[in-house]
C-alpha cells in the first residue's frame, strides 16, 4: 500500500510542478494571485500526503514488537543492562555492612502507539521500547544504624566505587549524626527520623525506621509484576521464597536499592 501511495504522490508532485511552472510563466499574473494559486496547489499535495503519514503513524503489530525485542541488537542491549545493574548490586553487598536478601528485576517491552494528534506523550514516536527495572533489598541490624551507614559512606570513598554514597554528601553525614546522638532531625527540626538517600539520579537507598515506635515507616513488600504477556515481560524475583517480612525477623530491619529505570533499546518509526 506505501508503494501505490508513494506512487501517486510522485505524480501529483510532478503535475502541481508542471502547472506551477505554467502558471509563473504567463504574463500579467500578479503576486497575490500566485499565493493564492500556490495555496489551492498545496492543499491537495498535503491531502495526498495524509494516507502515507497514516500508514507511518499506525502503532506495530505485536509480531513486529516481538521480532524486534528477540532481536540479537536487543539482546545484547538487555544483557548489558542486567550486567550492569546486578554488578552494582553485587557490589553493595561486598562493601558495605548491609546483607543481600532478595533481587526483583522487571524487563518490559513496551509498543509503540498510533499517532497521538490530542494528547502527546512521545509514545508513538517508536515501535519497540525496552525497559528493565532492578531493586535489591538488605537486612541489617537496627542497633548499629550509625555504624551502618558510615560503612556505606566509608564504601563509597574508595575510587571507582558503583555505591554512589559518600562522604563528600553532607546530608548523609548528618544522618550518620543523628543515628549517634549527636545532631538533630538532619531535615529539619520536627520532620523526625530520615528513612531515604538520594542523589543526582542514581541509586536510591531507603530503610525501615528503627526510632519511630509504633508510627515507624518500613520497607514495603516488592509490588506484583506489571501485566503483559511473555516475552514481552520478564519478572524475576530471587529467591522467589524470599519475603521483605523474612528479611526483618531474621536481621532485625531492612535496607533497599532501587537503580534507575534504564531505557536499553529503543527502534523509532
Amino acid at each position: 500500500m506505501v508503494t501505490v501511495v508513494s506512487i501517486a504522490i510522485i505524480a501529483l508532485v510532478s503535475l502541481l510542478i508542471a502547472v506551477a511552472v505554467t502558471v509563473a510563466d504567463e504574463p500579467g499574473t500578479c503576486r497575490q494571485k500566485s499565493t493564492r494559486i500556490c495555496e489551492l496547489l498545496g492543499l491537495p499535495f498535503r491531502l495526498a500526503l495524509l494516507p502515507l503519514v497514516l500508514v507511518r503513524g499506525r502503532a506495530p503489530c505485536e509480531k513486529t514488537v516481538r521480532k524486534l525485542g528477540a532481536g540479537p541488537k536487543a539482546v545484547a542491549a538487555r544483557q548489558k543492562a542486567e550486567s550492569e545493574g546486578l554488578d552494582t548490586v553485587a557490589a553493595w553487598a561486598a562493601e558495605t555492612p548491609l546483607t543481600l536478601g532478595l533481587v526483583v528485576l522487571e524487563d518490559v517491552w513496551l509498543r509503540g502507539r498510533s499517532t497521538e494528534w490530542f494528547f502527546r506523550t512521545g509514545d508513538d514516536r517508536y515501535k519497540i521500547r525496552c525497559m528493565m527495572s532492578l531493586t535489591a533489598y538488605f537486612g541489617a541490624d537496627p542497633r548499629h544504624m550509625a555504624d551502618t551507614v558510615e560503612g556505606i559512606l566509608t564504601a563509597g570513598d574508595r575510587a571507582c566505587s558503583l555505591i554512589n554514597f559518600s562522604h563528600d554528601f553532607v546530608y548523609a553525614r548528618e544522618v550518620v549524626a543523628y543515628y549517634r546522638g549527636e545532631a538533630g532531625d538532619p531535615r529539619g527540626p520536627g520532620t523526625g527520623e530520615p528513612r531515604k538517600l538520594f542523589r543526582g539520579g542514581a541509586v536510591t537507598l531507603t530503610w525501615d525506621q528503627v526510632r519511630s515506635g509504633q508510627a515507624r515507616e518500613l520497607v514495603e513488600e516488592p509490588g506484583p509484576s506489571t501485566r503483559h504477556d511473555p516475552p514481552t515481560h520478564r519478572y524475576l524475583r530471587e529467591p522467589a521464597s524470599v519475603s521483605v517480612a523474612d528479611l526483618r525477623r531474621e536481621h532485625g530491619m531492612v535496607f533497599r536499592i532501587e537503580l534507575p529505570v534504564t531505557y536499553y533499546f529503543t527502534v523509532r518509526k
